[in-house]
């Protein structure tokens, strides 16, 4: 009798060994992964069933998120943390999609899902993406309601003075010659001024002005390349956002009547159809989905000095 209660014993701790063994060899291989941001360069992040991925930005606060598959995965953004993104397959199957982040100066990171299941036991999963800067952007405030400093140029060779000339300290006291612009809008009203343009690059100046009778809180400013249908009865059929390299604003905060100036600089499009335009995008905080659209000239009235 004793010897059949000692074989069961050893043969439960056999099977317990076993299953810690099995346990050990199921848990996936961790990562911390850092990499430079850059908008040409797709991302790839491992993820596994079970497990929560966190993807860092370098001092930029989080607009957007976009997934191509929300079924087979998941995101999540709190505004605790602005500058995490979450990530997590939904499912115990292997599954790949795509997704988009969008920070609030206007960057884009494209990243790719990729989810090996339950069933692969030497699978990799990225705990951490972190993103970091490269030595040669621009180094901007943590929060776009702070005015970003000056510019570093990379290399001697490139001329950076419209960027420096446009995103000088503006005093919104001080009246120019924008008040002889066309405004748009109503209640909230966009006049863009000089626009400067140096190689790629091109910087545009403009006012804003708070015509209600409260107070406002205003969003980045955006650049979108817009297009025109050729059927007369339907309106613009696209509109795509350019990247922006950098902006400042005054203040963000415009009580009843109050003025704030402005400058963008983006990269302009090497050519458009006839159609299209270039147009500035300002929108309240609270009213997105109905932004005041300034048109810019395709060619900018000033070049940059040498």
């Amino acid at each position: 009798m004793k010897i059949c209660l000692n074989l069961m014993h050893v043969l439960t701790l056999i099977v317990v060994l076993c299953l810690v063994a099995s346990a050990q060899n199921d848990v996936p291989q961790a990562r911390v992964v850092t990499l430079t941001l850059d908008r040409h360069e797709v991302a790839i992040l491992h993820l596994r069933a079970g497990y929560v991925s966190s993807v860092r930005l370098p001092g930029e606060e989080v607009s957007s998120v976009v997934l191509g598959d929300i079924h087979a995965f998941k995101a999540e953004h709190s505004e605790a943390e602005p500058q995490l993104v979450f990530f997590k397959p939904i499912g115990t199957k292997p599954g790949h999609t795509n997704a988009l982040i969008t920070t609030s100066t206007g960057h884009q990171i494209s990243l790719t899902l990729v989810s090996e299941g339950t069933s692969s036991r030497d699978s990799i999963v990225d705990y951490v993406l972190e993103f970091e800067r490269p030595r040669s952007f621009v180094i901007t405030a943590a929060r776009p309601s702070v005015v970003i400093g000056d510019t570093r140029m990379v290399e001697p060779s490139i001329e950076k003075a419209p960027t420096k000339e446009a995103l000088k300290q503006l005093d919104p006291s001080t009246e120019t010659s924008i008040s002889s612009f066309h405004w748009e809008g109503k209640e909230l009203q966009v006049a863009v001024g000089r626009t400067l343009e140096n190689g790629e690059d091109m910087t545009v100046e403009f006012s804003i002005l708070n015509s209600s009778a409260r107070t406002i809180e205003l969003l980045p400013p955006q650049i979108q390349l817009a297009g025109a249908s050729q059927d007369k009865h339907k309106k613009a059929i696209k509109a795509e956002p350019l990247a922006i390299k950098e902006y400042r604003l005054t203040a963000r905060r415009l009580p009843p009547g109050a003025r704030v100036e402005g400058a963008v600089v983006f990269e302009r499009p090497a050519f458009k159809e006839s159609r299209e335009r270039l147009t500035l995008r300002i929108a309240r905080a609270d009213e997105v989905d109905k932004p005041v659209l300034a048109p810019i000239a395709f060619v900018a009235s000033t070049g940059g000095s040498k």
